[in-house]
């Protein structure tokens, strides 16, 4: 059965806007089935097919020519001999939606879209299924920190307890997995290192080493939701740290990771300078560090980071479906003091702190003065945490149920 996409919207209003749309995300997110189910009896032609590969990257006018648009081109970074003729033909017209494009490699993508389609293609990520999706609700627009807003969600949200959300983080979001016995659940995980994440990376690099690849993704797992430190997961997976900063390069353009970066500002001083990383799909972490059962996780040592993970993870999807400009940071400074994230929207910072705990300490908002001593414009925030309802801590800060991003 198929299942809602957010994206759905944006995407339908960027292909009415751009003569192309291109939407890239890891591999086995959904994008595919996506643009299947929005385009009808749209052509499709996939570049997986060696064949359609073959003729593209030889000959990419005939391609075109037997692949007309409208049309879906699935992978389309395999074969970047096509852009040149794709910018021809949406000069040759001023319809729009001509070519509905997927991608799973982030680089060579925006490389060769920047040398031969700007201003002709929108661009968007698709993630693993958000919890709205995988429960059928819709919030009714992006989401805000102002109380009415947030006790909107909340009427709206799905029910959701601690059992609940470590399923949710286990199982992990891709599509096929959401009905999967445990066995069929790490069978897909197991499979999908060997099937796609491995042939992808031997595609796009001259990576032989096998092994000691799939220690580093392991090693990156098990630094999840934690400052990056690339000596230390270059240590944990026996390569330099020169090959684990090329390595953690490839992971975020394959969208297997995402790095949080540190706050910038002048007014800001003794900033961290390092990122943070997560998880596009904290699912996969929790199959590469064998936490078995939802149950092991949820009670075991590293259950904070992978709150965490998921709640950054939730919010970036409710950001990235909506059309509001953002921008999204944390902040530590050289004494250790940390706020789990800035979310900038407009002129405002938005500050929020993520807890594993339905009675999270309040104080933790105190933290949050360092905007207004440094004459930063704030906005609401507050702390994202297993609060069953919303909470007003003060004025400004609420408890934010998990269940409502």
């Amino acid at each position: 059965m198929y299942i809602k996409r957010h994206l759905e919207d944006k995407f339908l209003q960027m292909s009415a806007f751009f003569k192309a749309v291109l939407v890239t995300g890891a591999r086995q997110v959904g994008k595919t089935t996506m643009l299947k189910q929005l385009g009808g009896d749209r052509a499709y032609v996939s570049l997986d097919n060696g064949r359609e590969l073959e003729l593209a990257k030889t000959d990419p006018e005939m391609f075109l020519q037997r692949h007309k648009p409208p049309v879906i081109i699935d992978e389309v970074q395999k074969a970047p001999e096509l852009f040149p003729y794709i910018k021809i033909a949406c000069d040759s017209t001023d319809e729009t939606g001509l070519f509905w494009l997927t991608g799973s490699e982030q680089f060579s993508l925006m490389r060769n879209i920047q040398e031969s389609l700007a201003g002709r293609i929108g661009i968007m990520t698709l993630y693993p299924l958000s919890l709205s999706e995988m429960t059928g609700v819709r919030f009714p627009s992006p989401i805000s920190f102002e109380m009415d807003a947030l006790i909107e969600r909340e009427r709206l949200a799905a029910p959701f307890d601690l059992p609940s959300v470590f399923q949710t983080i286990w199982r992990g979001g891709m599509p096929q997995v959401q009905n999967a016995t445990a066995a069929e659940h790490q069978a897909y995980y197991d499979a999908y290192i060997d099937t796609y994440l491995m042939r992808d990376v031997l595609s796009v690099t001259t990576i032989r080493d096998e092994l000691s690849f799939r220690k580093f993704v392991t090693a990156c797992a098990a630094f999840n939701a934690c400052q990056l430190n690339v000596a230390s997961v270059a240590g944990a997976a026996d390569i330099s740290v020169p090959t684990a900063k090329a390595w953690l390069d490839l992971l975020v353009r394959l969208h297997i990771v995402f790095l949080l970066q540190p706050y910038s500002n002048n007014k800001l001083k003794r900033r961290a300078k390092t990122p943070k990383l997560y998880f596009t799909d904290p699912g996969f972490a929790a199959h590469l560090c064998r936490w078995l059962t939802p149950e092991i996780l949820m009670e075991g040592s590293a259950a904070g980071n992978y709150f965490e993970n998921f709640a950054v993870i939730e919010l970036i999807k409710d950001l990235e479906y909506s059309a509001a400009p953002y921008d999204l940071t944390y902040y530590r400074d050289s004494n250790s003091k940390e706020i789990d994230l800035f979310l900038q929207l407009g002129r405002r910072i938005h500050p929020l702190e993520i807890k594993l705990s339905a009675n999270p300490d309040k104080r933790e908002v105190k933290k949050f003065s360092v905007l207004d001593a440094n004459a930063i414009e704030r906005g609401a925030g507050g702390i994202i945490c297993m609060s069953p309802n919303v909470m007003p801590i003060d004025r400004t800060d609420f408890l934010i149920p998990i269940s409502i991003l």
